[in-house]
Formats: structure tokens, sequence, C-alpha cells
């Protein structure tokens, strides 16, 4: 009787664990850091949910990764539109990643990659070395980081009679940064490159 009455007590303890675990979300999965190729550590990683009809951004939970890049979340299941991911860390770019309600499963961990790469940036040294009024000078971004709030615009950059000046804009570590550059009216048509290195400002000078 006593080994029947354990039987029946473990039962309905393994019951009850399986129906508390059946609403658990998992989600795991690395950063990396795509400047240096590796795992990304002591980045903080911040999880929202937006909960179905409301318009609404909970923070729901917020975690470090590990040395390696690692992470790893657990949640309970609830009726949500959507889950979203950040990362943030000094030195970096912020990053985010949106997971929809129907892609997670409860069968499984979920996994859920995220990147970024490290800041760096270019400091564009304009100089005209004899000015006169009707000097016109023009250069587009042919290679470097676009959207983010440091970056220079991707557009044409005119620029008339006297120029001295230094532009400075934000760029992915480890990779170039370029731009082609004209006088108007003139034989003058070049392309300028750096390539920038984590943390630091590399100069691209252009004199005309």
């Amino acid at each position: 009787m006593r080994k029947k009455l354990m039987l029946i007590l473990l039962i309905g303890f393994l019951i009850g664990s399986c129906q508390k675990n059946a609403g658990i979300f998992e989600i795991s999965g690395t950063v990396t850091d795509l400047s240096s190729s590796s795992g990304l550590e002591n980045c903080k990683l911040y999880l929202y949910s937006y909960p179905v009809g409301t318009g609404e951004e909970l923070l729901t939970d917020s975690t470090f990764t590990q040395n390696d890049g690692s992470y790893a979340f657990s949640f309970e299941r609830a009726q949500m539109e959507k889950y979203k991911i950040e990362l943030e860390k000094d030195g970096y770019f912020e990053g985010e990643e949106i997971i929809y309600f129907s892609a997670l499963t409860l069968e499984e961990v979920n996994t859920v990659n995220l990147e970024t790469y490290g800041k760096s940036w270019v400091g564009i040294r304009l100089l005209n070395n004899s000015p006169q009024i009707e000097d016109h000078f023009r250069y587009i971004k042919q290679e470097g980081k676009t959207n983010c709030s440091e970056c220079c615009p991707a557009e044409e950059q005119n620029f008339y009679g006297d120029l001295d000046t230094t532009i400075y804009c934000a760029n992915n570590a480890n990779e170039n940064y370029s731009i082609m550059y004209w006088v108007i009216g003139t034989s003058i048509v070049d392309i300028a490159s750096a390539n920038t290195t984590f943390l630091d400002t590399t100069l691209i000078e252009v004199t005309y």
C-alpha cells in the first residue's frame, strides 16, 4: 500500500512538472563580433515582449553573454504578437532581432543568433590649396556603414570655394571606407579609401 501511494505521488509530481514546463519558451544563441569573427562576451541583452493588440513594449528579462558570446532566456508562454532581443555594449553598434510568436516552439530550445560590429571612425580631410570662388568639389560615399546615428549620408556632398574641413563618420571596425570625389569642370576625379581600426579614427586626406 505504501509503495502504491509513493508511486501515485511520483506520477503526480511528474505530471505536474510536465504541465509546468509545457508553457516555457527557451531561447539561446550566440552574439558574434563581426569585426573579429568571434563571440562577444559581456554583452548586455534585453528581451522585450509585445502583447497582442496593445502596442505595448514590455521588458521581460535581461542577461549578459558568456565568455564565448553565448546566452539563454527562459520565459513563460503568453499571448504575444512578437518578442525582440536588443544588444548593447560600449564600443559596439547596437543591434536587435525580432522573433514572431509563430516562430517559437515549446518542443525544443529556439536558436536565435545575433551579430554586431565594433565601432571605428573615419576623418575625411578636405583641403583646397588654391581656392577660387567658383570651385565646386563633390564626393559620394562608395563603401562604409550606413543607417546609424553617427553615420554620414550616402548622398552626394557638395562644397564651394574655400574648403578646409574634416568630416567624421562612423564605420564598422576593420572594414573599408571609401569615397569617390571630383572637382566639377576639371579633370580631377579619384577614389580615396582607408581601412578603419577598432575604437580609432583613420584619416582619408583629399587635397586639390
